[in-house]
């Protein structure tokens, strides 16, 4: 036998260590994987949720959009990041030439206004770059791939979806393994003994489905005395062990899978609030396009505006110089002249700063020039009474829903209150299997006759729940809030879509009275020109009243472009397809858009005379 021993336990020693540092190596790499399998997996939970909410619409790919700093990686740690604050003896300001001609303004005003427009360079001498021209479906498009609003939206129920598995890999299997080299050292009246000890643990854990855990763990030891090797100083064992934790009372059923229960239902809460993201998103890009829409149609309305009072001031100079007219008239005319020119200054610089404000938000680039194309449809006023509306808004809101659904939560949350009053009553048990205690170097060979267990009960009776009895009755009161809170966003879901209705009667009405006055205004202004005894002053009062009123005109029809955008959001009716455009429910057929908007005036291109 003392011939056998240290071959045996060679070979044990040798088996352990290997296996010991394999498993470690295994584990090891697999932390260290990279996130592909991560964002694969989030990606298909992801697109099992979308599908579920009946969504045409899917994450983009999961990747890291933060953007990596040019700064070195030395810059992250840096306790005193550099400030850039010069003194304000280092500022230098250089003011404006005080004897700049109105003419070089206006000049300057130009340039500006045509290098927005792709056709001069500007006042810097910056070449002018022709502007990429935008439809409404391209700016829907633009918004879903690059708009700063819809990627953290986007995120958001990304990560929604990440703390789901997160949850979701805590209620799986989950392997452990645990290497320890220990060296200790014992000294007795100057003499020492030293021993090292190799212990691997393999463990598995699984959490159950109503409370408790499972455990099962496979334990290699391995020890040698150093200094003691005629007596056999080398000792090795292994066992395999089970345990068990089971509550029979106080947090035991379906109470024990709450947090994974809330997860599951906060991914879908966030799927339907990215789908109603995406749907809101849509109605205010609809309406920023139909603004700078309606910011071209005020600047054409201006250069009539301007080429009209150009004629009357040209007319009152020759009727002046005939001495039909006193001279103070043709002031008076080309002040006109003057100020409608301001104005249209103004407005192409509001229309400019319109534009690049959004481009901002489709995430364009600030220094890429557009301009918005002329709509090709319009959508119809839909034919719908006001309680119609409310049902639909209430049968499809989906953040309706998710109110709902979150009144639901605080009721089961007040179910968990109650379970904490309850009495501690777990059921613990353990089964071990180790090796043949008499033989040293038993290695492997786990021997069933050595088997050893335990089982046992605690009850543990609530004498201190005072806490949890607080906690049932904040949990109480936060259920009257949920139900308070439902309550009042059913009715301003309501609300919202019979004010949606009313909004489309209104803005119909009101484009009707607006293409009225215009009409009104137009043969009220030709009949003046006409005449060869009109006052001056009656036509500048003339073209004011019809640029006024086909202002009027163009705003109502915003208006009820919008309006029905927000009728269909208001009742959960709008749909957004997987590129971001309208998709337009059956039943809606679109109209043709007026004549005048098809071929308006552009609105940068053209300098002021």
């Amino acid at each position: 036998m003392q011939h056998t021993r240290p071959d045996r336990q060679t070979t044990c020693f040798r088996w352990i260590v290997p296996s010991a540092i394999a498993v470690t190596l295994v584990f090891t790499v697999g932390c260290n994987e990279p996130l592909g399998r991560v964002d694969r997996k989030t990606e298909a939970l992801l697109a099992e949720r979308s599908e579920i909410l009946g969504s045409s619409r899917r994450s983009h790919s999961v990747e890291n959009r933060a953007g990596i700093g040019s700064a070195g990686s030395g810059g992250l740690y840096d306790t005193s990041p550099e400030t850039e604050n010069p003194s304000v003896e280092e500022l230098r300001f250089v003011p404006a030439a005080s004897e700049m001609a109105d003419r070089e303004i206006a000049d300057r005003l130009d340039a500006y206004s045509s290098h927005a427009a792709g056709v001069g360079a500007d006042p810097d001498g910056e070449a002018a770059i022709t502007p990429i021209m935008l439809t409404i479906e391209d700016a829907f498009r633009a918004a879903e791939n690059t708009g700063r609003e819809f990627l953290r939206n986007q995120e958001d129920y990304i990560l929604a979806a990440i703390r789901l598995l997160q949850e979701r890999h805590l209620w799986g299997p989950r392997f452990f393994n645990d290497t320890s080299f220990i060296l200790s050292g014992a000294g007795d009246d100057g003499r020492f003994e030293h021993a090292t000890d190799i212990i691997n643990t393999l463990r598995a854990s699984q959490r159950l489905p109503y409370g408790g855990s499972v455990e099962a763990r496979w334990i290699v030891n391995a020890t040698d005395q150093l200094r003691d090797r005629v007596t056999g100083g080398y000792r090795q064992s292994s066992q395999v062990a089970l345990g068990a934790n089971l509550p029979l009372l106080r947090g035991a059923g379906r109470v024990a899978r709450e947090d994974l229960i809330q997860s599951e239902r906060n991914l879908i809460y966030q799927a339907r609030s990215f789908e109603r993201s995406r749907r809101a998103l849509l109605v205010d890009i609809a309406r920023d396009y139909f603004d700078l829409l309606e910011q071209q149609s005020r600047i054409g309305n201006q250069i009539r505006q301007i080429e009209g009072l150009e004629r009357l001031a040209a007319s009152t100079t020759a009727k002046v110089e005939a001495g039909r007219l006193r001279p103070f008239q043709q002031d008076l005319a080309e002040n006109q002249v003057l100020s409608a020119r301001a104005s249209l200054a103004g407005l192409r610089e509001r229309y400019i700063l319109a534009l690049d404000r959004f481009k901002v938000r489709l995430g364009l680039d600030v220094d890429t020039p557009i301009d918005v194309a002329p709509l090709q449809l319009e959508l119809p006023a839909p034919a719908i009474s006001q309680e119609l509306a409310a049902e639909s808004a209430l049968r499809y809101r989906l953040d309706l829903q998710n109110t709902r659904d979150r009144l639901d939560d605080s009721r089961r949350d007040v179910k968990i209150a109650r379970n904490q009053l309850l009495p501690d009553l777990d059921l613990d048990g353990s089964l071990g299997i180790p090796t043949d205690n008499d033989d040293p170097t038993g290695g492997l060979d786990i021997d069933g006759e050595e088997l050893d267990y335990s089982l046992g009960v605690t009850l543990s009776l609530p004498l201190d729940r005072e806490i949890e009895r607080l906690n049932l009755r904040a949990q109480l009161i936060g259920l009257e809030q949920a139900i308070r809170d439902y309550d009042e966003f059913r009715d301003g879901v309501i609300i919202d879509a019979r004010s949606s209705i009313r909004n489309i009667d209104l803005a119909r009405f009101q484009l009707r009275l607006a293409e009225r006055q215009v009409e009104i205004n137009m043969r009220r202004l030709e009949d003046l020109e006409l005449r060869d005894d009109t006052d001056p002053q009656s036509v500048v009062d003339a073209q004011a009243e019809l640029v006024a009123a086909e202002n009027a005109r163009d705003q109502a029809r915003t208006d009820l472009r919008t309006a029905v955008l927000d009728y269909l959001l208001s009742t959960g009716q709008l749909r957004v397809a997987a590129d971001g455009t309208f998709e337009a429910p059956d039943g809606i057929e679109s109209a043709p858009v007026p004549a005048s908007e098809l071929d308006p005036v552009d609105p940068l291109a053209d300098p002021l005379p």
